[in-house]
């Protein structure tokens, strides 16, 4: 059993990828050039103007503000 798995936000970009259409730099970039700056603004946003399901916005949100991008 390999243990190199992505672990936290990563374990979703597979998904999200496939799902979305678009890479996950997109949907960072995408975070970092939003006016919004809190999790859960973010995390809404994603949801109500990008269609995203709550676990794969979460996930990209946390990823983007954990890298200092915002």
């Amino acid at each position: 059993m390999s243990t190199d798995a992505p672990k936290g936000p990563a374990s979703y970009f597979p998904s999200i990828e496939k799902k979305y259409g678009h890479p996950v730099s997109y949907w960072t970039e995408l975070i970092r050039s939003s006016p919004l700056a809190k999790h859960m603004e973010l995390v809404g946003w994603l949801k109500a103007e990008h269609g995203l399901g709550h676990g794969h916005a979460n996930a990209l949100v946390k990823h983007t503000l954990d890298e200092g991008a915002k």
